[in-house]
């Protein structure tokens, strides 16, 4: 798929709070835990739990999120397809870390192990 300028505008400006629930289900519908998940989000955000809760309580949209973020230097790993797009030819940053978190959720709750989805 080929990324817009109104597409990157539109994911910019979702909230943490309106996806987080929806990535809570995802993975604990397939046997992972909330925990994983806050590891997952914290390694690639550098947010712990409370922090995390801070943004979502706040509803911060995806774009202030990432703006006070310090995405972890192996995010640059974190390759393939999601949502039809292939993270590595995206060219917004902002879109391309979206997608990031995206794909790290996605392989939590496909059953991936935690040092892999670590890029450990």
């Amino acid at each position: 798929m080929k990324e817009t300028e109104k597409h990157n505008e539109r994911i910019a400006k979702i909230t943490l709070a309106s996806v987080f629930p929806h990535y809570v289900k995802k993975v604990e519908s397939k046997g992972r835990t909330k925990e994983e998940l806050y590891q997952v989000v914290e390694w690639l955000t550098s947010f712990n739990q409370k922090q995390l809760q801070k943004f979502i309580e706040k509803d911060v949209t995806f774009e202030t999120f990432f703006d006070k973020a310090f995405l972890n230097p192996n995010a640059e790993k974190i390759t393939g397809l999601i949502c039809g797009y292939r993270i590595e030819e995206i060219q917004n940053p902002l879109t391309r870390k979206i997608r990031c978190l995206d794909k790290l959720i996605d392989e939590l709750a496909k059953g991936k192990k935690i040092e892999k989805i670590l890029r450990q």
